[in-house]
């Protein structure tokens, strides 16, 4: 019987042939990451626990900033220089300070992620990472401060789901259009602590970023794990970043899934996940007309430098609509620096657009531009819970392309024509 990626990833870093599905096993963590939300807690849990012993290897923790940055009070600032001093005092040199952008796409960027890797990390979101061919995961605070003491962790061997997509995309339905179409299929518990493996035809023309489009969503099935094939194109930017030949991972022929999903996208229309669930997703055309007062470009799921070009497409030669609000964030600060090289700063400021410094963003309350209650966001994230934004406002997940149309048009618009 055949192994799945994770089962071979897990199965490797134990140093066993096989691993099976349901066994408990203690595995070597390649990287531990925390941020500036959730981070100073694990340092002040490992400090209580340890005292001032040194981390097990200060290389293979990350530190990022990413959530509320530059610090908006008193308190965000005491966090961050709690993570600063921390990282000084263990000599930790992978500190990724105000500015540099969304942690796991920063970890991509210098090279801190290989195929095969094992890497932890405080945010939910840090799956997506299975699109670098690792298994990533988001865990709790006493699961990092003991990986940080002891270099390992233990995990139960998820089983895994394979969803299988056919068809080439005709624009503009994207990889988030994709996503949210497997979501309303999936269902937001769906893949709960299932590995994902996303993989098929379609997504052999598919670049990086849409892969990570497509990884950060498997959290929303509440799967623990996710991966697409790992493409030579893949390996290659990996390969550049971390200066290291990569050994890509595949499943066996004959792996055992759990659940299987097949799925015909070629002649999908772009899709909006309608509140208060990222499972709730309509055909964009069922809610077109639904007034909006803002609209959210960026996040870990749609902030790579192919989503903003793929808004400013649209955005050129138009302007927002009156009344309605648009944030543009790029995900990283090599990303911000690739749109503005390039001329898209201007197409967003000339749109009438704000475009703040590289972060998380519109993904919680932490950051500028929340809701007032009875307001509507398009969002290109990836959660519309209730109160996710602000307490009494509703938000509709969609694609650069669907958000940028809607934010014209100051209503909820098909990217069709425009």
């Amino acid at each position: 019987m055949g192994s799945t990626i994770i089962e071979k990833i897990i199965a490797r870093s134990t140093g066993r042939e096989v691993v099976t599905p349901n066994e408990r096993v203690w595995v070597d963590v390649d990287l531990a990451v925390v941020r500036d939300f959730g981070g100073p807690n694990v340092i002040l849990e490992y400090e209580k626990d340890f005292g001032d012993q040194k981390v097990h290897d200060p290389d293979k923790i990350a530190i990022t900033f990413d959530l509320h940055v530059p610090a908006k009070d008193e308190k965000v600032a005491q966090n961050q220089k709690i993570c600063r001093d921390f990282a000084m005092k263990q000599g930790i040199k992978n500190l990724f300070d105000v500015g540099s952008g969304i942690g796991q796409h920063v970890l991509l960027e210098n090279g801190l992620v290989n195929a095969g890797d094992v890497i932890v990390g405080t945010d939910s979101h840090m799956n997506l990472l299975g699109c670098a061919n690792s298994f990533s995961s988001g865990v709790g605070t006493t699961d990092i401060v003991a990986t940080w003491a002891q270099g390992k962790l233990w995990f139960k061997v998820p089983r895994t789901i394979k969803i299988s997509l056919e068809g080439n995309l005709e624009k503009p339905t994207s990889a988030k259009d994709v996503i949210l179409h497997i979501l309303k299929n999936v269902g937001c518990e769906g893949a709960l602590y299932r590995s994902v493996e996303i993989c098929g035809p379609t997504l052999e023309n598919m670049s990086l970023s849409e892969r990570i489009t497509l990884t950060s969503m498997v959290t929303e099935m509440s799967g623990k794990a996710a991966f697409t094939p790992p493409h030579r194109k893949v390996m290659d930017f990996l390969e550049r970043r971390t200066k290291k030949e990569q050994d890509a991972i595949f499943p066996d022929e004959d792996a055992q899934y759990v659940e299987e999903f097949d799925f015909e996208v070629g002649n999908l229309e772009p899709q909006i996940a309608c509140p208060d669930s990222p499972d709730n997703v309509k055909p964009v055309s069922e809610v077109e007309g639904t007034p909006i007062d803002e609209v959210f470009i960026g996040s870990c799921t749609n902030g790579r430098y192919e989503d903003l070009y793929e808004a400013a497409q649209i955005l050129k030669k138009n302007k927002v609509a009156d009344g309605v609000r648009l944030i543009v964030l790029p995900s990283t600060a090599e990303v911000a620096r690739a749109a503005l090289d390039n001329g898209l700063y201007q197409i967003f400021f000339e749109a009438g657009a704000v475009v703040p410094n590289p972060s998380c963003g519109l993904c919680t309350t932490g950051h500028h531009g929340i809701l007032a209650r009875g307001e509507v966001l398009v969002s290109t994230s990836n959660r519309n819970f209730p109160g996710k934004v602000g307490k009494g406002g509703k938000v509709y997940l969609a694609s650069p392309a669907t958000a940028a149309a809607s934010s014209i048009k100051g209503k909820i618009t098909s990217p069709g024509g425009l």
